[in-house]
C-alpha cells in the first residue's frame, strides 16, 4: 500500500463518517484553544504588570521607610506612619553621588479640591519638578512644578486632566487658583491623559511641591524617595551609596528598605511565568479528554468497519499497513481538530482585544506549538489501540461480519 493511498483511505474514511469526525475535531479544537487561550491570558497579565513597572522610569530605585521583615508586612502605605521617616535632609543627601543623576522625594495623601461651589476629593502628591522627568509623564498645557529649593513651599500645582475638566468646566485652568484643604495655589500646568500606572490615577491627581505638601498634611516624613542612577552599570554603585548614606544618617541603623526596578521585574516576570505555564498545564488536560474520545469513536468505527478492514487484508494487506491506516485516521484528526482550535482561540483573542485594548493578548510560540504536538501525539497514542484491534481481525470472519 503506497503512502498516497493511505492517505486517500484515511481522508475518504473522515469524509464519509462527518458526523463521528466532527465530534473527535470539537474535542480536539476545544481542548486547543483552550491552551492557547488561556497562556494568551496569563501572558497579557505578565506583559501588562512589567509593562506598568517599566513606566515607573529606568534605572530606578524606589527607597521606601522601614524594613519589611520589622514592619509585619509590606511598607507602610501612608505619610509618617512607618517606625522612622525618611526626610527631605535625606532626600537632598543622595544626590551627592556621581553615580545618581536625580532624585524625587514623594508625600502622598487626600484633601478635597474647590474652586467655587465645585469641589471633589483628589489625590494630592508632594514631590518636585524631577518627578515628571523620572516617570515620562507629558503635559498637556502650562508647565510642571517649578525647580526650587526642597523647603520652599511655593503655592502651585500641576492638575490631572480630569481634575482640569471637572472643576474648570472646559476653561483652561493654567494660571487660574485652586484650593486644595486649607491651602490655595496656583495651577502651572495640567498633565496630558496619563491613565492608571502602578495603582497610581494620573488623570485625578493633584501635584505641588514636597514642602508644601508637607505642610498640608503635617506630615515630615516621606512616602517615598524615587531615584534616577545615570544608566544601568551606575544601578549597583546607587545601590551601595543609597545604602551607605541613610544607614550613616540614621545612626547606623538600616530601617530603610531599597527596591530596583529589575527585582521587581523579575519577580513579577517569575511568578505570571509560573501561572501562564500552569494555565497550559490545566488545559492540556483536555487534549488527554480528546485523546479519549477519539480512541473510544474509533473503537466503535473499527466494528462498523469490519467489512472493509476484511476486504483489506484479504488483498494482501498486512497488519502493520492497517495499523497505519488507522494511525493516519488519528493523526488527520488530531491535526484538523488542532487547526481549528487555533482558529478559535484566534477569534476569541481577537474580541478579547477589542474589548480591553491595555492587554497584549499574544499566546507564546512554546503554547501554541505545544498544544499542537501534545494533539496531535495525543491522537496517534489513543489511536493505537483501535488500530492494533483492527489488525487483528481475521480476514474471513471480518468479511462475514463475523
Amino acid at each position: 500500500m503506497r503512502f498516497m493511498d493511505r492517505n486517500r483511505l484515511a481522508l475518504g474514511s473522515l469524509v464519509r463518517a462527518p458526523l463521528r469526525t466532527a465530534m473527535m475535531l470539537l474535542a480536539t479544537a476545544i481542548g486547543v484553544a483552550a491552551v492557547v487561550t488561556l497562556t494568551a491570558l496569563g501572558e497579557a497579565a505578565r506583559l501588562y504588570v512589567t509593562d506598568e513597572f517599566r513606566s515607573l522610569g529606568t534605572h530606578l530605585l524606589v527607597v521606601i521607610p522601614g524594613r519589611n521583615e520589622t514592619t509585619g508586612g509590606g511598607p507602610p502605605m501612608v505619610a509618617g506612619a512607618s517606625p522612622r521617616d525618611l526626610t527631605l535632609d535625606d532626600a537632598r543627601a543622595l544626590v551627592r553621588s556621581a553615580s545618581i543623576e536625580r532624585i524625587a522625594p514623594v508625600i502622598v495623601g487626600e484633601a478635597t479640591a474647590s474652586v467655587g461651589s465645585l469641589q471633589r476629593t483628589v489625590q494630592v502628591m508632594g514631590t518636585t519638578a524631577d518627578f515628571r522627568t523620572i516617570r515620562g509623564w507629558r503635559m498637556a498645557g502650562g508647565e510642571f512644578l517649578p525647580n526650587v529649593d526642597l523647603e520652599r513651599e511655593t503655592p502651585v500645582c500641576v492638575v490631572g486632566a480630569l481634575i482640569g475638566s471637572e472643576l474648570y468646566r472646559g476653561e483652561s485652568p493654567v494660571g487660574q487658583w485652586l484650593r486644595v484643604g486649607d491651602r490655595r495655589c496656583r495651577v502651572t500646568g495640567v498633565l496630558a491623559p496619563q491613565g492608571t500606572s502602578v495603582m497610581v490615577d494620573a488623570d485625578q491627581l493633584v501635584l505641588m511641591p514636597v514642602a508644601m505638601a508637607q505642610a498640608l498634611f503635617n506630615a515630615p516624613g516621606l512616602f517615598r524617595i524615587l531615584v534616577q542612577a545615570r544608566d544601568r552599570d551606575a544601578m549597583a554603585g546607587a545601590i551601595r551609596y543609597v545604602t551607605a548614606t541613610l544607614r550613616d544618617r540614621h545612626r547606623g541603623t538600616e530601617d530603610f528598605t531599597i527596591i530596583t526596578q529589575d527585582a521587581v521585574l523579575q519577580t513579577f516576570d517569575g511568578i505570571l511565568g509560573t501561572l501562564t505555564r500552569a494555565l497550559a498545564g490545566i488545559a492540556a488536560v483536555s487534549l488527554a479528554v480528546a485523546g479519549v474520545l477519539i480512541m473510544n469513536v474509533m473503537l466503535v468505527a473499527v466494528s462498523q468497519r469490519t467489512q472493509e478492514i476484511g476486504l483489506l487484508k484479504a488483498l494482501g494487506a498486512r497488519r502493520s499497513q492497517v495499523i497505519g491506516l488507522f494511525l493516519y485516521e488519528a493523526f488527520y484528526l488530531a491535526l484538523f481538530g488542532a487547526l481549528a482550535g487555533l482558529a478559535i482561540a484566534a477569534v476569541v483573542l481577537a474580541i478579547l482585544a477589542q474589548l480591553y485594548p491595555d492587554f497584549r493578548f499574544m499566546p507564546p510560540v512554546w503554547a501554541v506549538a505545544g498544544a499542537v504536538l501534545l494533539a496531535t501525539g495525543c491522537g496517534m497514542l489513543f489511536g493505537i489501540l483501535p488500530a492494533r484491534r483492527a489488525a487483528r481481525l481475521d480476514p474471513v470472519a471480518a468479511l462475514a461480519r463475523r
